[in-house]
Protein backbone atom coordinates (compact mmCIF):
# COMPACT_ATOMS: atom_id res chain seq x y z
CA UNK A 1 0.00 0.00 0.00
CA UNK A 2 1.80 3.27 -0.87
CA UNK A 3 1.43 6.21 1.01
CA UNK A 4 -1.42 7.80 -0.99
CA UNK A 5 -3.29 5.18 -0.54
CA UNK A 6 -2.74 4.50 3.24
CA UNK A 7 -3.27 8.12 4.28
CA UNK A 8 -7.00 7.57 2.01
CA UNK A 9 -7.14 4.77 4.29
CA UNK A 10 -6.96 5.59 7.39
CA UNK A 11 -8.81 8.75 6.52
CA UNK A 12 -11.88 6.61 5.44
CA UNK A 13 -11.78 4.30 8.60
CA UNK A 14 -11.25 6.81 10.27
CA UNK A 15 -14.82 8.66 9.02
CA UNK A 16 -16.46 5.29 9.41
CA UNK A 17 -15.46 5.31 12.93
CA UNK A 18 -16.39 8.38 13.70
CA UNK A 19 -20.45 7.10 12.07
CA UNK A 20 -20.47 4.40 14.66
CA UNK A 21 -19.98 5.92 17.53
CA UNK A 22 -22.50 8.50 16.29
CA UNK A 23 -25.01 5.88 15.74
CA UNK A 24 -24.19 3.85 18.98
CA UNK A 25 -24.65 7.43 20.56
CA UNK A 26 -28.10 7.92 18.97
CA UNK A 27 -29.26 4.32 20.00
CA UNK A 28 -28.46 5.03 23.81
CA UNK A 29 -30.98 8.06 23.42
CA UNK A 30 -33.39 5.80 21.93
CA UNK A 31 -33.26 2.95 24.06
CA UNK A 32 -33.09 5.22 27.33
CA UNK A 33 -35.92 7.65 26.18
CA UNK A 34 -38.43 6.99 29.06
CA UNK A 35 -41.95 6.14 28.73
CA UNK A 36 -43.06 5.62 32.66
CA UNK A 37 -45.03 2.59 33.58
CA UNK A 38 -48.16 3.09 35.30
CA UNK A 39 -49.46 1.33 37.86
CA UNK A 40 -51.68 -1.84 36.94
CA UNK A 41 -53.89 -1.92 40.08
CA UNK A 42 -54.80 1.45 40.79
CA UNK A 43 -55.66 0.51 44.75
CA UNK A 44 -52.31 -0.53 45.57
CA UNK A 45 -50.04 2.04 43.97
CA UNK A 46 -47.92 4.50 44.92
CA UNK A 47 -46.74 7.62 42.74
CA UNK A 48 -43.78 9.04 42.97
CA UNK A 49 -43.64 13.02 41.88
CA UNK A 50 -39.63 13.05 40.32
CA UNK A 51 -37.96 15.75 38.40
CA UNK A 52 -36.93 14.08 35.00
CA UNK A 53 -35.17 14.06 32.03
CA UNK A 54 -36.01 13.81 28.46
CA UNK A 55 -33.99 11.40 27.99
CA UNK A 56 -31.26 8.80 29.60
CA UNK A 57 -27.59 7.50 28.14
CA UNK A 58 -27.20 5.77 31.62
CA UNK A 59 -30.24 3.26 33.20
CA UNK A 60 -29.09 3.83 36.47
CA UNK A 61 -30.11 7.70 36.41
CA UNK A 62 -33.44 6.48 35.40
CA UNK A 63 -36.22 7.08 38.07
CA UNK A 64 -37.80 3.55 36.72
CA UNK A 65 -35.08 1.97 38.28
CA UNK A 66 -36.41 4.06 41.82
CA UNK A 67 -39.89 2.85 40.65
CA UNK A 68 -38.84 -0.96 40.07
CA UNK A 69 -36.62 -0.94 43.42
CA UNK A 70 -39.13 0.51 45.39
CA UNK A 71 -41.95 -1.89 44.59
CA UNK A 72 -39.54 -4.68 45.35
CA UNK A 73 -39.66 -3.68 48.47
CA UNK A 74 -43.08 -2.49 49.05
CA UNK A 75 -45.47 -4.57 47.47
CA UNK A 76 -46.87 -2.01 45.81
CA UNK A 77 -47.60 -0.71 42.11
CA UNK A 78 -45.00 2.19 42.23
CA UNK A 79 -45.60 4.69 38.92
CA UNK A 80 -43.31 7.76 38.28
CA UNK A 81 -45.09 11.24 37.52
CA UNK A 82 -42.75 13.26 36.03
CA UNK A 83 -42.62 17.21 36.81
CA UNK A 84 -40.17 19.47 36.19
CA UNK A 85 -39.23 21.64 39.32
CA UNK A 86 -40.12 21.24 43.35
CA UNK A 87 -43.30 23.52 42.81
CA UNK A 88 -44.64 20.78 40.44
CA UNK A 89 -43.74 17.77 42.95
CA UNK A 90 -45.94 19.50 45.76
CA UNK A 91 -48.26 20.51 43.96
CA UNK A 92 -48.49 17.03 42.64
CA UNK A 93 -48.81 15.61 45.92
CA UNK A 94 -51.32 18.23 47.41
CA UNK A 95 -53.65 17.75 44.53
CA UNK A 96 -53.25 13.92 44.80
CA UNK A 97 -51.82 13.22 41.19
CA UNK A 98 -49.15 11.59 43.55
CA UNK A 99 -48.16 10.10 46.82
CA UNK A 100 -44.45 11.12 47.56
CA UNK A 101 -41.95 13.45 46.49
CA UNK A 102 -38.46 14.25 46.91
CA UNK A 103 -37.45 17.98 47.19
CA UNK A 104 -34.68 20.09 48.66
CA UNK A 105 -34.79 21.88 52.05
CA UNK A 106 -36.36 25.01 51.21
CA UNK A 107 -39.18 23.87 49.07
CA UNK A 108 -39.92 21.10 51.74
CA UNK A 109 -40.32 23.46 54.32
CA UNK A 110 -42.95 26.11 51.98
CA UNK A 111 -44.80 22.44 51.39
CA UNK A 112 -44.76 22.16 55.35
CA UNK A 113 -46.14 25.45 56.04
CA UNK A 114 -48.28 26.36 53.02
CA UNK A 115 -49.63 22.84 52.21
CA UNK A 116 -49.48 20.61 55.16
CA UNK A 117 -47.64 17.98 53.29
CA UNK A 118 -45.60 15.97 56.15
CA UNK A 119 -42.00 14.73 55.96
CA UNK A 120 -41.67 10.48 56.14
CA UNK A 121 -38.12 10.65 55.86
CA UNK A 122 -34.52 12.68 54.90
CA UNK A 123 -31.60 11.92 53.45
CA UNK A 124 -28.49 10.81 55.85
CA UNK A 125 -24.86 12.22 55.34
CA UNK A 126 -22.39 9.65 55.15
CA UNK A 127 -21.60 10.82 59.04
CA UNK A 128 -25.19 10.28 59.78
CA UNK A 129 -26.07 14.25 59.60
CA UNK A 130 -29.45 14.62 58.14
CA UNK A 131 -28.21 18.51 57.62
CA UNK A 132 -25.63 20.10 56.05
CA UNK A 133 -24.31 23.63 57.06
CA UNK A 134 -24.99 26.34 54.75
CA UNK A 135 -21.22 28.01 54.25
CA UNK A 136 -19.06 30.20 51.36
CA UNK A 137 -16.46 28.55 49.95
CA UNK A 138 -13.28 31.61 48.83
CA UNK A 139 -10.26 31.54 46.79
CA UNK A 140 -6.99 30.78 49.20
CA UNK A 141 -5.64 33.80 47.92
CA UNK A 142 -8.82 35.99 48.22
CA UNK A 143 -9.16 38.80 51.26
CA UNK A 144 -12.06 37.20 52.42
CA UNK A 145 -9.95 33.40 53.13
CA UNK A 146 -6.64 35.82 54.48
CA UNK A 147 -8.83 37.44 57.00
CA UNK A 148 -10.48 34.20 58.11
CA UNK A 149 -7.13 32.72 58.72
CA UNK A 150 -4.84 35.67 60.32
CA UNK A 151 -6.42 34.83 63.64
CA UNK A 152 -6.91 38.40 63.87
CA UNK A 153 -10.40 39.20 65.33
CA UNK A 154 -10.98 42.89 63.66
CA UNK A 155 -11.01 41.13 60.13
CA UNK A 156 -13.93 39.94 59.27
CA UNK A 157 -14.66 38.04 55.91
CA UNK A 158 -18.52 38.24 56.08
CA UNK A 159 -17.50 42.34 55.62
CA UNK A 160 -15.25 41.72 53.18
CA UNK A 161 -18.41 39.99 51.09
CA UNK A 162 -19.82 43.45 50.09
CA UNK A 163 -19.29 44.13 46.49
CA UNK A 164 -18.05 40.70 45.02
CA UNK A 165 -19.42 38.85 42.70
CA UNK A 166 -21.75 36.22 44.54
CA UNK A 167 -22.31 32.43 43.15
CA UNK A 168 -25.62 31.35 44.17
CA UNK A 169 -26.96 27.83 43.64
CA UNK A 170 -29.93 28.89 42.78
CA UNK A 171 -32.95 31.01 43.16
CA UNK A 172 -34.89 30.81 47.04
CA UNK A 173 -32.30 28.11 47.41
CA UNK A 174 -31.47 26.98 51.08
CA UNK A 175 -27.53 26.79 51.31
CA UNK A 176 -27.21 28.86 48.26
CA UNK A 177 -29.45 31.54 49.06
CA UNK A 178 -32.20 32.09 51.97
CA UNK A 179 -30.06 30.96 54.85
CA UNK A 180 -26.85 33.01 54.18
CA UNK A 181 -29.16 36.67 53.28
CA UNK A 182 -31.07 35.35 56.70
CA UNK A 183 -27.93 35.38 58.21
CA UNK A 184 -26.41 38.44 56.31
CA UNK A 185 -29.84 40.82 57.36
CA UNK A 186 -29.79 39.47 60.69
CA UNK A 187 -26.37 40.41 61.83
CA UNK A 188 -25.97 44.06 60.13
CA UNK A 189 -24.13 43.31 57.10
CA UNK A 190 -26.50 43.28 54.49
CA UNK A 191 -29.47 45.63 54.27
CA UNK A 192 -33.51 44.80 52.77
CA UNK A 193 -33.77 46.84 49.65
CA UNK A 194 -37.07 47.54 48.64
CA UNK A 195 -40.59 46.61 50.19
CA UNK A 196 -39.35 43.92 53.31
CA UNK A 197 -42.77 42.31 52.15
CA UNK A 198 -41.94 41.56 48.51
CA UNK A 199 -40.04 38.53 47.92
CA UNK A 200 -38.43 39.77 44.59
CA UNK A 201 -36.86 42.68 47.13
CA UNK A 202 -34.26 39.46 47.79
CA UNK A 203 -32.72 39.77 44.60
CA UNK A 204 -32.53 43.71 44.89
CA UNK A 205 -30.95 42.67 48.74
CA UNK A 206 -28.60 40.18 46.81
CA UNK A 207 -27.36 42.44 44.10
CA UNK A 208 -26.92 45.47 46.11
CA UNK A 209 -24.98 44.00 48.91
CA UNK A 210 -22.68 41.44 46.46
CA UNK A 211 -22.71 42.24 43.39
CA UNK A 212 -24.97 43.46 40.21
CA UNK A 213 -22.98 40.83 38.44
CA UNK A 214 -23.89 37.86 41.02
CA UNK A 215 -24.57 34.76 39.42
CA UNK A 216 -28.36 33.86 40.14
CA UNK A 217 -29.16 31.08 37.52
CA UNK A 218 -32.28 29.31 36.31
CA UNK A 219 -32.10 25.83 36.91
CA UNK A 220 -30.09 23.33 34.23
CA UNK A 221 -27.97 26.57 33.46
CA UNK A 222 -23.90 25.81 34.02
CA UNK A 223 -23.73 27.91 36.69
CA UNK A 224 -27.43 26.31 38.83
CA UNK A 225 -26.72 24.05 41.35
CA UNK A 226 -24.33 23.29 43.94
CA UNK A 227 -21.90 22.07 40.66
CA UNK A 228 -23.07 25.01 38.74
CA UNK A 229 -21.85 27.47 42.00
CA UNK A 230 -18.45 25.71 43.00
CA UNK A 231 -17.79 25.85 38.77
CA UNK A 232 -18.81 29.90 39.02
CA UNK A 233 -16.12 30.29 41.40
CA UNK A 234 -13.79 27.89 40.28
CA UNK A 235 -13.48 29.29 36.81
CA UNK A 236 -13.27 32.90 37.93
CA UNK A 237 -16.51 34.23 37.11
CA UNK A 238 -17.70 34.92 40.67
CA UNK A 239 -15.77 35.47 44.32
CA UNK A 240 -17.63 33.38 46.86
CA UNK A 241 -19.74 30.34 46.58
CA UNK A 242 -22.76 29.98 48.58
CA UNK A 243 -22.95 26.40 48.90
CA UNK A 244 -22.77 22.73 51.38
CA UNK A 245 -20.02 22.41 53.47
CA UNK A 246 -20.04 19.28 51.55
CA UNK A 247 -19.67 21.27 47.80
CA UNK A 248 -15.80 20.10 47.26
CA UNK A 249 -15.37 16.81 48.18
CA UNK A 250 -18.69 15.69 46.05
CA UNK A 251 -16.98 17.56 43.18
CA UNK A 252 -13.67 18.25 43.05
CA UNK A 253 -11.68 15.56 44.65
CA UNK A 254 -10.42 11.86 44.12
CA UNK A 255 -11.02 10.36 40.39
CA UNK A 256 -13.91 11.28 39.35
CA UNK A 257 -12.93 15.28 39.95
CA UNK A 258 -14.18 17.89 37.21
CA UNK A 259 -11.85 19.62 34.69
CA UNK A 260 -12.61 22.93 35.77
CA UNK A 261 -11.88 22.21 39.58
CA UNK A 262 -8.76 23.85 41.42
CA UNK A 263 -6.61 22.50 43.73
CA UNK A 264 -8.42 21.29 47.37
CA UNK A 265 -6.03 23.44 48.89
CA UNK A 266 -7.32 26.31 46.39
CA UNK A 267 -10.53 26.75 48.26
CA UNK A 268 -11.19 28.03 51.31
CA UNK A 269 -14.27 26.94 53.34
CA UNK A 270 -15.38 30.15 55.70
CA UNK A 271 -17.57 29.81 59.34
CA UNK A 272 -21.25 28.53 58.28
CA UNK A 273 -23.79 31.02 58.19
CA UNK A 274 -26.60 27.98 59.42
CA UNK A 275 -27.89 24.75 59.31
CA UNK A 276 -30.29 23.64 56.26
CA UNK A 277 -32.35 20.24 56.69
CA UNK A 278 -31.03 17.51 54.20
CA UNK A 279 -33.41 17.20 51.42
CA UNK A 280 -36.66 14.79 52.48
CA UNK A 281 -39.52 13.19 51.18
CA UNK A 282 -42.74 14.34 51.45
CA UNK A 283 -46.15 13.12 51.88
CA UNK A 284 -49.84 14.12 52.09
CA UNK A 285 -51.36 12.76 54.76
CA UNK A 286 -54.57 13.50 53.89
CA UNK A 287 -53.98 10.79 51.07
CA UNK A 288 -51.48 8.29 52.76
CA UNK A 289 -52.66 6.48 55.17
CA UNK A 290 -50.35 5.49 57.85
CA UNK A 291 -50.40 1.49 57.29
CA UNK A 292 -48.60 3.14 53.70
CA UNK A 293 -46.35 5.72 55.37
CA UNK A 294 -44.81 2.78 57.17
CA UNK A 295 -44.57 0.94 54.49
CA UNK A 296 -42.88 3.79 52.11
CA UNK A 297 -40.19 4.34 55.32
CA UNK A 298 -39.20 0.84 55.80
CA UNK A 299 -39.03 0.70 51.65
CA UNK A 300 -36.49 3.72 51.61
CA UNK A 301 -34.26 2.79 54.31
CA UNK A 302 -33.95 -0.68 52.86
CA UNK A 303 -32.14 1.01 50.18
CA UNK A 304 -29.21 1.44 52.46
CA UNK A 305 -28.96 -2.47 52.79
CA UNK A 306 -27.82 -3.66 49.68
CA UNK A 307 -25.43 -3.04 46.38
CA UNK A 308 -28.19 -1.94 44.21
CA UNK A 309 -30.16 0.15 46.70
CA UNK A 310 -27.21 2.18 47.36
CA UNK A 311 -26.74 3.05 43.82
CA UNK A 312 -30.14 4.12 43.55
CA UNK A 313 -29.21 6.92 46.04
CA UNK A 314 -26.20 7.73 44.96
CA UNK A 315 -27.43 8.07 40.89
CA UNK A 316 -30.92 9.56 41.81
CA UNK A 317 -30.93 11.03 45.20
CA UNK A 318 -27.19 12.27 45.98
CA UNK A 319 -27.19 10.68 48.99
CA UNK A 320 -25.46 7.74 50.75
CA UNK A 321 -28.49 6.87 52.56
CA UNK A 322 -31.91 7.55 54.18
CA UNK A 323 -33.30 8.01 58.12
CA UNK A 324 -36.84 7.77 59.19
CA UNK A 325 -37.95 10.87 60.61
CA UNK A 326 -40.84 13.75 60.48
CA UNK A 327 -41.49 17.52 59.89
CA UNK A 328 -40.91 19.27 63.49
CA UNK A 329 -37.92 17.26 63.60
CA UNK A 330 -36.42 17.67 60.13
CA UNK A 331 -37.85 20.93 59.67
CA UNK A 332 -38.36 22.71 62.59
CA UNK A 333 -35.89 25.09 63.06
CA UNK A 334 -35.13 26.23 59.54
CA UNK A 335 -38.21 29.12 59.56
CA UNK A 336 -36.40 30.82 62.53
CA UNK A 337 -32.97 30.80 59.97
CA UNK A 338 -34.55 32.25 57.30
CA UNK A 339 -37.17 34.73 58.93
CA UNK A 340 -34.79 37.86 57.53
CA UNK A 341 -35.29 37.18 54.07
CA UNK A 342 -37.44 40.00 52.97
CA UNK A 343 -40.63 38.87 51.85
CA UNK A 344 -40.61 35.53 52.92
CA UNK A 345 -43.57 35.26 55.02
CA UNK A 346 -45.78 37.53 52.65
CA UNK A 347 -44.39 34.40 49.88
CA UNK A 348 -45.61 31.61 52.22
CA UNK A 349 -48.75 33.32 52.67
Amino acid sequence: MDEVSAADWITKNKAIGMVTIIILAAALYIAFDVDYEKCEDRNNCLVIAFEIQEAYLIWDKNPQHLADKMESLTGMDVEIYPVTDSIAAIEAVDKGNADLAFMDGASAWLAWEMYDLEVLAAEQKSDGRIYYNATAWVRADSDMALAYLDDDDTTDPFALMKGKKSCHTGWLKSAGMLIPMGYLIANGYAEVQGDPNEIESLRDTVTTFFSEDSSIPEGGTPYSSYKGALRCLSDGTGDVTLAKDSVVDSYCTGEDAYDWCLEVDEYVMLPPFGQAPSHPALYNPDTMDEETVIKVQNALVSLNDDSEGKEILNDLLNTDGMVITNSTTHLGTYGAAVSNVPGIQAYLS
